[in-house]
């Protein structure tokens, strides 16, 4: 694939898009994950084998977490419902109200779970967590706290999806490379 900036995606070029084929190459290095690329810049999105963006020790990936960007650069932002057990343990343990507060939260990471009619994605919605497992909120009064993005650590599974039009987004950053379990709904 090379640096996979020049790179058809696919047999042929269905649509110009960039962000669509980004997240076909996201898609595409999720289920490959075995050729070598550049690593010319830490956090390409084009950067194979997946497990690229990880840290040397950790190896095992099955997920390329990104996230998508408006025509302002404001990341793009979805709804997931928190699991009640796990939401019930973290109001048992917390003094903090933040952690308190809501059973359905935002987030503005993804991993692709299904391609469709050219530019058309099925996102799940990653539920952001610090380095020791907690859940990092994002938002703080509506807006995005972005000393909180920094925060984030780790990724889990919600079950949540969302489906978008790709071509609606003008930027999209690839975060990391994490072993997401998908059953843990």
């Amino acid at each position: 694939m090379g640096c996979g900036r020049n790179d058809d995606v696919g047999s042929a070029r269905h649509n110009d898009n960039c962000i669509c084929e980004v997240v076909r190459a996201i898609k595409r290095v999720q289920d490959i994950r075995d050729d070598l690329d550049c690593d010319d810049c830490k956090t390409d999105c084009f950067l194979t084998p997946l497990g690229s963006l990880v840290s040397p020790t950790r190896q095992r990936a099955n997920t390329r977490v990104f996230m998508l960007m408006n025509e302002k650069g404001d990341p793009f932002k979805a709804m997931f419902k928190r699991n009640r057990r796990f939401a019930e343990e973290a109001e048992a343990t917390s003094t903090d109200q933040s952690h308190r507060d809501c059973a359905t939260c935002f987030s503005v990471f993804f991993r692709v779970q299904r391609i469709f009619d050219n530019c058309c994605a099925t996102l799940q919605v990653l539920e952001p967590l610090d380095a020791r497992g907690r859940r990092v909120d994002l938002f703080k009064g509506g807006k995005l706290d972005l000393d909180a993005v920094c925060l984030v650590e780790r990724f889990a599974a919600t079950g949540a999806c969302v489906t978008v039009d790709l071509t609606c987004f003008c930027g999209i950053q690839c975060v990391k490379d994490v072993f997401i379990d998908c059953d843990e709904d």
